[in-house]
C-alpha cells in the first residue's frame, strides 16, 4: 500500500544574469502539480533584468536572497543553510522541471527507503539510471545534479556543504555520499523524465584540462589510490586527445 505523506520539498535556484531563461525556470516550479513546496532563489547580484523577473513572482517564492557570492557552490550553500524541507532539489536558472516532477519525487521517497534519488533528465538525449559501482572509476554514474537530483535534507547536511575549492563540488559531495557515508539511492524509471537540462550551463564553461585536474583532486582528497587516479587521468586524455590539446592552448 502506498504511503501518501506529502513531504515538504525545498527547491533551490541559484542565478546570476539569466534574464532570458529565469522566468521559464520559475514557472516550472510554481506550476507543479504538488503544493508542499518551499522555493528559494539565490541571486548573485544580477544586473540584466533578472531581479525584476524574480520580483514579479516574489509572492510565490518563499525566500529570495540577492547579494554577491563566491560562485555557484557558495550560492547553493546559502540556500541549504536556510532550507526547511524534508527533501531538497536544485534547479539551475537555465533548466526546467516537468509539471509532475515533484509529485513523482514525493512518491519515491514515500515508497522506498532511500536517502537520495536521481531522476531521468532530457539533455542532448535522455539521461537515465544510477550506477554507483562506477564511481571509483568514472563520474558518469548518474543523470544530473540540477533537475535530476533530490536528497533528504538532513542526509545532505550530514555529508556537508559544497566545497568551494572544487569546480565540480557536486561530484565531491556524491563521492562522500556514496562511498564514505554509504547512503542508499535509486533512479526513477526511464519514462519518468524530471525535466530539461539546457546546454551552455556552468559545467559546459569549464576548461577540459582544468576539469580533469579538478576530478583528480576530488579523488585524491577522498583517499583514492594516486596511481589509479593518474591512470584514469591518462586514459581520459588518450580518449579525447584533440579536446585535451585544444584546452591547453
Amino acid at each position: 500500500m502506498q504511503n501518501f505523506k506529502k513531504n515538504k520539498i525545498t527547491i533551490i535556484t541559484v542565478v546570476k544574469n539569466s534574464v532570458d531563461k529565469i522566468e521559464r525556470c520559475i514557472q516550472s516550479v510554481i506550476n507543479q502539480n504538488y503544493d508542499n513546496i518551499e522555493y528559494i532563489i539565490i541571486d548573485g547580484g544580477s544586473n540584466d533584468g533578472t531581479i525584476d523577473i524574480i520580483k514579479k513572482y516574489q509572492y510565490k517564492i518563499d525566500k529570495v536572497i540577492i547579494e554577491n557570492d563566491k560562485g555557484i557552490w557558495d550560492a547553493m550553500n546559502k540556500g541549504l543553510k536556510i532550507a526547511k524541507g524534508d527533501i531538497v532539489g536544485f534547479l539551475n536558472s537555465d533548466d526546467t522541471y516537468n509539471q509532475n516532477t515533484l509529485k513523482i519525487v514525493n512518491n519515491y521517497f514515500n515508497n522506498f527507503k532511500i536517502d537520495f534519488l536521481f531522476g531521468s533528465v532530457r539533455k542532448y538525449k535522455i539521461m537515465h539510471g544510477f550506477s554507483p559501482w562506477k564511481i571509483k572509476y568514472s563520474f558518469g554514474f548518474y543523470t544530473s545534479h540540477s533537475v535530476g537530483f533530490f536528497i533528504n535534507l538532513n542526509q545532505h547536511k550530514k555529508v556537508g556543504f559544497y566545497n568551494l575549492k572544487y569546480l565540480s563540488a557536486d561530484l565531491d559531495l556524491f563521492y562522500k555520499m556514496i562511498v564514505k557515508y554509504k547512503m542508499k539511492g535509486i533512479s526513477s524509471s526511464k519514462k519518468e523524465i524530471f525535466g530539461e537540462f539546457s546546454k551552455g550551463g556552468f559545467s559546459s564553461k569549464i576548461n577540459y584540462i582544468d576539469h580533469l585536474i579538478d576530478l583528480n583532486q576530488i579523488r585524491i582528497d577522498n583517499g583514492q589510490n594516486k596511481f589509479l587516479v593518474y591512470t584514469l587521468f591518462l586514459i581520459k586524455i588518450l580518449k579525447k586527445p584533440f579536446k585535451f590539446l585544444k584546452s591547453i592552448k
